[in-house]
């Protein structure tokens, strides 16, 4: 007989747009999943995020009780990179290590797809190291499957 298991969202979770007074949480979250901390990288992402010139940012925190738990970020492309269709990626994805597995990325996931819905984005984009085993199994879970394109380096010496 096989065991059931099933997700459970904390109570009362509360999903909205990203603020500036969020970066501390969304640095402090990125380096308990990361190993360090990047202020650095997330100062000026998250000031493109505010800015509202910048009218095809997306990007969104979940609260628990009050506390940052989670956040996504990405970007709509209209037609860029040689895709006639409106396309968006996803950057970065965190949820606290102490809420991961109850089911809160999902909802960020499905906040995120339900915006990018009404902007009319039509496939979404993402990269993913091949050896994270946690995220990819997320985004499976999620829908996405390997793209059709190959990606390229060439790394300077």
């Amino acid at each position: 007989m096989s065991e059931t298991h099933s997700v459970v969202v904390p109570p009362e979770p509360e999903v909205r747009m990203m603020r500036l007074a969020d970066l501390g949480a969304v640095v402090e979250i990125d380096a308990q999943v990361f190993g360090q901390e990047r202020l650095e990288y997330y100062e000026p992402k998250i000031a493109r995020a505010l800015d509202e010139t910048q009218q095809l940012v997306t990007s969104i925190v979940i609260e628990v009780k009050g506390k940052v738990a989670g956040f996504i970020m990405g970007e709509v492309y209209m037609g860029e990179f040689g895709v006639p269709e409106t396309t968006a990626t996803i950057d970065t994805l965190g949820v606290d290590p102490a809420y991961q597995g109850q089911g809160l990325g999902t909802v960020l996931f499905e906040e995120f797809t339900s915006h990018l819905r009404r902007i009319g984005v039509q496939s979404i984009m993402t990269r993913v190291a091949w050896n994270d085993w946690d995220l990819l199994h997320f985004f499976e879970k999620v829908g996405f499957t390997p793209a059709k394109v190959v990606s390229l380096e060439l790394i300077l010496t």
